[in-house]
């Protein structure tokens, strides 16, 4: 396609841009506006703010299958991804903490205290971040990201596979909302143009190697687009299954083909004429305001002030003590020669642990999964007194996404059970994952791990599903791999306790390698070769996940940092109440208590502490 260059008036107009569907918007009660001293009226206030972020964030509504009365025409809509959408919800955040602040907590219940305390700290992190001078800010969420489209990030990934495993279709409503939101579809993308292009007036070029991956997985969204694709075939599938009368299939190829399709090859474009103006710098530190990007980035990430050294030598610290761990579980093995990272390079190689190539190796990898999930449901009832469903199904990533995308992610599905928590897995070449090291991402990616934990969250009052924190989320997924350890998941099967070790090793080395990318100067190849070095991970791996960090600043920190604190805080209630201490009981504080800051999870400890006093 020919390439376009921008004119000024073209980027305003694009930048003005909004959804084609209006937001709807809700003004809470008089009641609930004013000040808030007793549960009954700080719940109701903090009902209404829920309210109004759900109807900021339509597939929200969808994905927790809420979407439903009152809230039906969230059905057809999707978030506004412009510029005048940011600072829309940016407004909203700022009317809302001003009602949440004025609340007066020392007469709550625990619980609503809890509530209040996640609103406050949420809300008042993502309005820094909103004043900075780009990218998308996750209010109460993971993923912050000064590049609004890049290989990890933007809606040609996003609305695709929402509309596919989120947005259900049991009657012709339901296939007409889906054909609503594909035809939002094209301004969303239009919509992250103009920021886009904004961006770059402000100096922001992501680095070359990572348009280089947005522009392969671009490129492969608009050819389905133009050829009908996903989007298409999802609606004809699922009408078909229902028996559902009426062109879907027809209605949804014309707007992919004459409306999406372009819509994609108008961000190609841009990214094109951008990449002729990228560096191969990977970190924050080397772009305007990078510096005070980062050190935000580093606190939404972490919930906690620590600076930037703070967190390397955090990382450094954590995996010596785990190499000590599995130096003698290697020599029990046989692997006695070279360096930790290199004996566990030399166990990646072992065909023992090897999944076949192509499609047969596929298909033993989801079936490989399946059985580790059957073993660790058999043991949760050992960890846990308050238990949950599991609600589960595991999906390959979308092949277009694949590319950059992780080794797997997972989360929790439907408030109702309708739709399932997901782990999605990565399955682009089967050489990314091994025998030794797949159950440990299963415990951190379903069981016990997010969708484990996500489906607690959605017993929560609404605002407590809506907000997660990082730090909380990706903490516990790696307590849940440390759970499955410490009750017997790898007592017959020591290979497995190597993987998981290095699973937490990874994580440590994490610490050091995103802030040697974004605040040390690191290169690309010097971070990949840390990973390979000193933890033993596969290059292509390594490579993959080097590149995530140099998108979303700050975030792989929040792993290790949520994981260590949540032990602190076991040793804590361990000596706190010696004999009356119980695991059970403990994790239950933990994950009942919801997704929260690092300083609340310390209260929700104490109040635990107290409680197991009485």
């Amino acid at each position: 396609m020919p390439e376009h260059q921008f004119t000024r008036r073209e980027t305003l107009a694009a930048l003005a841009a909004t959804t084609a569907l209006p937001l709807f918007s809700r003004s809470a009660p008089a009641f609930a506006q004013a000040a808030a001293g007793n549960d009954a009226s700080a719940g109701a206030l903090l009902d209404s703010i829920a309210e109004n972020l759900l109807w900021l964030s339509p597939e929200s509504a969808t994905s927790l299958g809420i979407d439903k009365g009152e809230r039906a025409p969230l059905r057809s809509r999707l978030s506004d991804r412009s510029g005048i959408g940011q600072q829309r919800l940016a407004q909203t955040l700022r009317a809302d903490l001003a009602r949440v602040s004025a609340i007066d907590t020392s007469t709550l219940s625990h619980s609503n205290r809890t509530s209040v305390e996640v609103v406050r700290s949420a809300y008042a992190v993502a309005l820094e971040g909103f004043q900075l001078p780009y990218g998308d800010v996750a209010v109460g969420g993971w993923r912050n990201t000064p590049y609004v489209v890049i290989q990890n990030v933007g809606a040609y990934l996003d609305v695709p596979r929402f509309l596919d495993s989120d947005h259900q279709i049991n009657n012709a409503a339901d296939a007409e909302a889906y054909l609503a939101r594909l035809a939002s579809y094209p301004q969303q993308l239009d919509n992250e143009l103009g920021r886009v292009i904004m961006a770059r007036y402000k100096g922001l070029i992501p680095p070359g190697f990572l348009i280089d991956k947005a522009l392969n997985q671009l490129k492969q969204s608009a050819k389905g687009a133009r050829e009908g694709g996903g989007l298409v075939e999802s609606i004809e599938r699922r009408t078909r299954e229902k028996k559902i009368p009426g062109k879907w299939a027809e209605r949804a190829r014309a707007i992919t083909q004459k409306q999406v399709a372009p819509a994609l090859e108008r961000q190609i474009a841009e990214m094109t004429l951008q990449r002729r103006m990228a560096t191969e710098d990977p970190g924050m530190s080397a772009r305007p305001n990078g510096n005070e990007y980062y050190r935000w980035a580093l606190k939404a990430s972490t919930t906690t002030s620590m600076s930037p050294d703070e967190v390397h030598q955090m990382g450094l610290r954590e995996l010596r003590e785990l190499q000590g761990r599995m130096d003698p579980i290697l020599r029990s093995l046989g692997y006695t020669k070279g360096s930790v990272g290199e004996r566990m390079q030399a166990l990646g190689r072992d065909p023992r642990y090897k999944f076949s190539p192509g499609d047969k190796g596929r298909a033993e990898i989801m079936a490989f999964i399946e059985e580790r999930i059957r073993i660790i449901r058999s043991k949760l009832p050992q960890m846990f007194n308050t238990m949950v469903r599991g609600n589960l199904e595991v999906r390959r990533i979308p092949p277009e996404e694949e590319l950059g995308a992780p080794g797997a992610y997972g989360g929790a599905g439907s408030i109702d059970g309708a739709i399932p928590g997901k782990f999605w897995i990565n399955l682009r070449t089967t050489e990314l994952h091994t025998k030794f090291d797949l159950p440990d991402l299963t415990h951190h990616e379903a069981l016990p791990g997010h969708v484990w934990q996500g489906e607690y969250a959605n017993k929560l009052p609404l605002i407590r599903t809506l907000l997660s924190f990082n730090a909380y989320s990706e903490g516990w997924a790696l307590y849940a791999q440390q759970l499955a350890d410490e009750f017997g998941a790898y007592d017959d099967f020591t290979p497995g306790r190597l993987g998981y070790l290095q699973g937490i090793a990874f994580r440590a080395c994490r610490l050091v390698v995103d802030t040697g990318l974004h605040a040390k100067g690191w290169s690309r190849e010097r971070a990949v070769r840390f990973f390979v070095e000193e933890n033993g991970t596969k290059q292509i791996e390594a490579a993959s996940e080097v590149d995530r960090y140099c998108s979303w600043p700050g975030q792989a920190c929040g792993y290790k940092v949520g994981h260590s604190e949540i032990n602190r805080q076991r040793e804590k209630a361990k000596a706190a109440l010696g004999q009356r201490f119980d695991i059970k009981a403990f994790n239950d504080a933990v994950v009942i208590g919801g997704n929260v800051p690092m300083d609340v999870l310390a209260r929700n400890v104490d109040e635990h502490i107290r409680t197991a006093r009485a």
